[in-house]
């Protein structure tokens, strides 16, 4: 049943292979490496490719690959123990031969010893799916090591040390408990059900009066506006209409003086700021004592804390367990869900970290807090790092000098920014000296087109023609409300390209992810114009729900495009960024789902507010 099995070193050599067809399965090997070994998505030990499903497992003490392949449509109950069962057999087999120092790849003959644990691999399956499970005991599950005296708290938020306390409800004067053991139980659980029905009983006494209310002082409103008769309001009365009179003047100079935003977009996006890291890593915080092999706190008026703080426990050794790491994944994973990283998200990263780092031999003045930090912080650069160039600006120059518009699509859910981060794209844009049409395709919210005249009213006042030699910088194609969404991108992309209009950009409609009608009219949007690049909209405050997002309008671009090759999200815009402090969360969240890069970041209100995705910045203020 099985089509591959194959095992390499994570250098690229082929130790040992066994094919059963002649197919060729080195695209989805390679597949496998590219897309979950190099991203640093190791959280499952199974990948999809074509009608092959791969699972592996690595051995990070020699660095090796196990890796076996077998048609999607099988449900093979043996893979885990038959890859656990030839890696042991593997190791212990040619242990000699991988310790070596020069060490030849060409003495490798398994075929009989894998055959062998194939046969007992799928005897064993058979077996198993033949018998019948069976559930577990009462005495077997969790909830039976629980006690009334394990679930008591304390005024301080310590529980009550742990007695076994055994209650009958029925017929409770005939059982006699040992008063040593629990006869401070009892006392403290009678105290708290009179605490409760006292409260429930307790009624106000009937003397007791209410103390009178303080006199309200009265709020200064804002008087109302005289109107004259016919409907027009006096000329006086349009001083009193500047709402902006009376704020300071640090705020009042970002609404009126325009010119302070030109010019600050020239170039490339700047990154995100990001606060200096302190002179000492936090690993540092723990000294390492080579006589006791521990990490012991260091005597300095620095407090120690944060989130690595729960390692200082944990003994460096030569090498790690599942076990050794469990404790510091499940609070690493708790601290993560903390951050905005969706649930299953975290415990991705988590079992990723734990893969990584099973088996591993640790230095001698390793620990398994520096050891699991920075492994984690790798991981998530990693994933944070674009995996393909996007130059936005140089793919405009490009496409100009090729005489076509470089034509970009704005879709997402409804309410996360899309329109308004449009218009500080544009800005940017237009700030590069590249004239920009904007494709009113949003035909159903009602304002969505007054809301891009309006944008690009504002844009052609920061830049008007006088400064480019006459030419609009920004121009609004729209065609009112109620049309089809995809002829209005198309005519615009041709009356772009008629005009020498630099840069299309396309405003859609938003949608949720489980609309089927409205994602068929997304898909069918970017089949039929075929952007350049195709931009998901997000904000940074979903935690899970950005997974179900992503997830849905990548799967509905894929489904209802009819091609065999369809083009799906190329990247992320996270909105509202500023909004989120350290809970950034969203970021990986996104990125891990789609594999594709944050593209740009929204920090503020104004044209000015957008900026680059630094990744190091992001794990630093996720990690603190």
């Amino acid at each position: 049943m099985l089509d591959l099995f194959t095992i390499f070193t994570k250098g690229g050599i082929v130790l040992w292979c066994f094919r059963n067809t002649s197919e060729f399965f080195a695209p989805s090997v390679n597949a496998l490496i590219r897309n979950v070994l190099m991203q640093e998505r190791g959280g499952n030990s199974s990948y999809s490719h074509d009608k092959l499903t791969l699972q592996y497992k690595l051995d990070n003490e020699f660095e090796l690959i196990f890796v076996v392949a077998f048609q999607k449509i099988l449900q093979l109950a043996y893979i885990d123990k038959f890859l656990s069962d030839i890696h042991l057999e593997f190791r212990d087999k040619y242990k000699n031969v991988l310790t070596a120092q020069g060490r030849e790849f060409n003495n490798f003959e398994f075929g009989d010893e894998f055959q062998r644990l194939l046969k007992d691999a799928e005897s064993w399956g058979k077996m198993q799916s033949a018998m019948p499970r069976q559930m577990r005991s009462y005495e077997e599950s969790n909830k039976s090591k629980k006690t009334v005296a394990s679930m008591i708290e304390r005024k301080g938020g310590d529980s009550v040390p742990k007695k076994t306390v055994k209650i009958v409800e029925a017929e409770k004067e005939n059982v006699k408990e040992d008063d040593e053991i629990n006869g401070n139980t009892d006392t403290e659980i009678l105290m708290a059900r009179k605490k409760l029905a006292d409260k429930f009983t307790k009624k106000t006494p009937a003397d007791k009066k209410k103390s009178p209310k303080s006199p309200i002082e009265k709020k200064n409103t804002k008087a109302n506006r005289v109107w004259e008769l016919n409907g027009n309001f006096k000329e006086k009365d349009a001083v009193t209409l500047d709402r902006c009179k009376d704020r300071p003047e640090d705020i009042k100079s970002d609404y009126t003086d325009s010119d302070r935003m030109v010019g600050q977009l020239i170039g490339n996006i700047k990154d995100i700021e990001v606060e200096d890291e302190s002179s000492e890593d936090e690993s540092d915080e723990y000294e390492e004592d080579t006589n006791q092999n521990y990490a012991k706190p260091k005597v300095a008026a620095k407090k120690t804390g944060g989130m690595l703080s729960m390692f200082k426990g944990l003994v460096g050794s030569k090498s790690i367990s599942t076990d050794d790491m469990q404790p510091a994944l499940d609070k690493l994973r708790d601290h993560l869900i903390t951050k905005n990283v969706a649930t299953d998200i975290a415990q991705k990263l988590c079992e990723s970290v734990a893969s990584k780092l099973e088996g591993k031999v640790l230095g001698t003045f390793d620990t398994i807090a520096t050891t699991v930090k920075t492994t984690l912080n790798d991981s998530l650069v990693q994933i944070l790092s674009p995996k393909r160039r996007i130059d936005i600006l140089r793919d405009c120059l490009e496409a100009k000098k090729n005489r076509r518009p470089y034509v970009m699509t704005f879709c997402g859910v409804n309410g996360v920014g899309k329109s308004t981060n449009l218009a500080k794209i544009c800005f940017w844009l237009i700030e590069n000296n590249l004239n920009v049409l904007i494709a009113a395709c949003d035909t159903f919210r009602a304002g969505a087109v007054e809301q891009l005249r309006t944008h690009c009213r504002h844009l052609n006042s920061l830049h008007p023609k006088e400064k480019h030699n006459g030419r609009e910088m920004v121009q609004l194609y729209e065609k009112g409300y109620g049309k089809d969404a995809a002829g209005i991108a198309m005519e615009a992309i041709r009356f772009a390209k008629d005009s020498g209009i630099d840069i299309v950009l396309v405003d859609t409609a938003g949608r949720m992810q489980d609309n089927e009608p409205l994602m068929r009219a997304l898909a069918k949007l970017i089949k039929i114009n075929e952007p350049d690049l195709v931009l998901f909209v997000g904000e940074a405050l979903v935690g899970n729900e950005a997974v179900d997002q992503l997830v849905k309008f990548n799967q509905a671009l894929a489904d209802y495009s009819s091609m065999d090759n369809p083009h799906v999200i190329d990247g992320i815009v996270l909105t509202k960024f500023d909004t989120i402090d350290d809970k950034v969360g969203a970021a990986i969240s996104m990125t891990y789902i789609t594999g594709q890069p944050i593209v740009f970041v929204g920090t503020g209100q104004t044209y000015t507010d957008l900026k680059a995705l630094n990744a190091r910045a992001v794990v630093h203020a996720l990690m603190k």
